[in-house]
């Protein structure tokens, strides 16, 4: 039997599972769960993510944490007689600490989504409003309950968590706002780390996943010992989007460990910011990031105590504020050295392209890999290779009042693994990756002949991450993509998404169409 496929576009709308109409996740409706609460003047407690050490897991054996010592309380156990509060002046990227995990990937993920300088950052609020729905509080309609918002493979998802947050000797353990009777940030790690199985889930991860997690949309990744030269014009037009940015470090001798420039290795940051200074009648292209400890910051060019900002104007001075909170700007030259990779997730590519008047349009499909019928496998098995899942792709020419500027890309392909467990460190990645092909007839599945003398335009090379993706410029034409596991027989669903600046028709192919092979 052929695997099932859907395809949709990835537009907001409102079908169940979209932004304005979430999927209610392990079926607990908010609302109802509130009115329950309410009516029945009993504080919220989550029986599907109890106050109980299943919901912390073991953690690490090398962590210093006391299991036996955890006690679950609720805010107004913590800060009495202060009342506590879900946001103090606001929802910002300074307001919380990192706990016992090591989840720096998700606090710089946070980070991003909190950034909202108007001058200088990423411009998110409506991506804040979206994860962290507003008229939460502990004073009106307060149950004991809250909810937070996620995308997760392929679908919008809204998640209930009581407010019982594990604690040692009255402190909590895992995130916690730096005001001490501010409780969104501990509240909205405790609802992801719901979604991901339990606190202890969340320990490692790529800043890419949980920024993925927060928009749905598209995720473009550099990495920056090969960024083109207009790195710094890509960053700046995303800074004035809906973007969200991030970057990781090497991976230095031991994790974490802190260099002579103050660069944290094997670390994830957030990217904040850029701006363009004048020094001595020269531009000077910064990168503003932070690091989710809130301290240990760059020492180098442009840092906070560096007498280069001494030669730019009153106004850039004032523009770039430096404060010792773990934020600081470097010259974009020394951002690509010391940092291996840059992320950037967005609800649309638009601010790819330097001229405007380009709109990208996105497609998104669903489908399987099925031991003994469409797990065929790389190239490197060439005889099953053809009886993996096939998509047609023909992209239309671009009207005539547009060109293709040289070194831009028009189409971003992104295949991402559906995981069907919920825990995150039980789900085990295959090393996953696709071909593209150029091709000369419109219709049918292709067989293992027509791949045999077959070099692809494109591809994407194998990686045993959750998502991989390409980013790269096809003439139009008709195009052929091949999504597939290295080895064959590996079963998995996954999500195979377009996106593109021109007209692009998209769709699989049905095991049931024929077609003769291409000689």
């Amino acid at each position: 039997m052929p695997p099932p496929h859907k395809r949709h576009d990835t537009t907001m709308d409102h079908h169940v599972g979209s932004p304005t109409n979430p999927m209610a996740f392990l079926g607990q409706d908010y609302k109802k769960l509130l009115h329950q609460s309410l009516h029945r003047k009993k504080l919220y407690t989550d029986e599907l993510f109890p106050p109980n050490s299943s919901s912390i897991g073991t953690l690490a054996k090398d962590s210093d944490l006391d299991l036996k010592k955890i006690k679950w309380k609720r805010p107004s156990e913590l800060v009495s007689p202060n009342k506590p509060f879900f946001t103090v002046d606001g929802i910002s990227r300074f307001d919380y600490k990192q706990g016992e995990l090591g989840n720096c990937w998700f606090l710089a993920s946070i980070g991003a989504l909190t950034s909202t300088d108007e001058k200088t950052s990423i411009m998110t609020k409506d991506i804040i409003n979206l994860v962290i729905p507003a008229d939460q509080s502990f004073s009106s309609n307060y149950a004991g309950i809250f909810h937070f918002r996620f995308w997760r493979f392929g679908k919008w998802i809204d998640v209930v968590v009581d407010d019982l947050l594990p604690t040692v000797d009255d402190n909590l353990i895992f995130v916690h706002s730096k005001t001490s009777n501010e409780f969104w940030p501990a509240l909205l790690e405790k609802a992801y780390a719901k979604v991901c199985g339990s606190y202890e889930d969340l320990d490692g991860g790529f800043i890419s996943e949980a920024l993925m997690d927060f928009t749905g949309g598209v995720h473009i990744e550099f990495t920056l010992n090969e960024a083109p030269p207009y790195l710094w014009d890509i960053m700046d037009r995303a800074a004035k989007s809906k973007t969200l940015m991030g970057c990781a470090t090497y991976n230095g001798e031991t994790r974490e460990l802190v260099s002579s420039s103050g660069i944290v290795g094997g670390h994830a940051y957030t990217v904040t910011g850029v701006s363009k200074v004048m020094s001595k009648g020269h531009p000077v292209h910064l990168v503003r990031v932070l690091n989710p400890w809130g301290d240990t910051e760059w020492n180098g060019d442009w840092s906070d105590g560096s007498t280069l900002w001494d030669t730019v104007s009153v106004e850039d001075r004032k523009c770039c504020e430096k404060l010792d909170n773990g934020e600081f700007w470097m010259p974009v030259k020394d951002f690509t050295k010391k940092y291996e990779s840059l992320d950037i997730c967005c609800f649309c590519p638009d601010f790819l392209d330097r001229s405007p008047g380009y709109h990208w349009t996105s497609q998104r499909s669903f489908g399987k890999w099925i031991a003994g019928t469409t797990a065929g496998g790389s190239m490197d098995n060439i005889e099953t290779f053809g009886k993996n899942p096939q998509f047609r792709v023909r992209i239309e020419e671009l009207s005539e009042n547009f060109t293709h500027e040289k070194g831009s890309e028009n189409i971003l392909v992104s295949l991402m693994q559906n995981h069907e467990t919920r825990r995150r460190s039980s789900q085990n990645n295959y090393m996953i990756g696709f071909y593209v092909f150029k091709m000369k007839r419109k219709s049918g599945k292709f067989s293992a002949v027509f791949f045999k003398d077959k070099t692809p335009v494109a591809k994407k090379s194998f990686d045993s991450l959750r998502e991989v993706m390409g980013f790269f410029w096809l003439e139009p034409g008709e195009y052929l993509i091949v999504p597939c596991t290295k080895n064959p027989d590996e079963s998995a669903s996954f999500i195979l998404s377009i996106f593109s600046k021109h007209e692009t028709h998209f769709e699989y192919i049905e095991e049931t169409e024929e077609n003769e092979d291409d000689p």
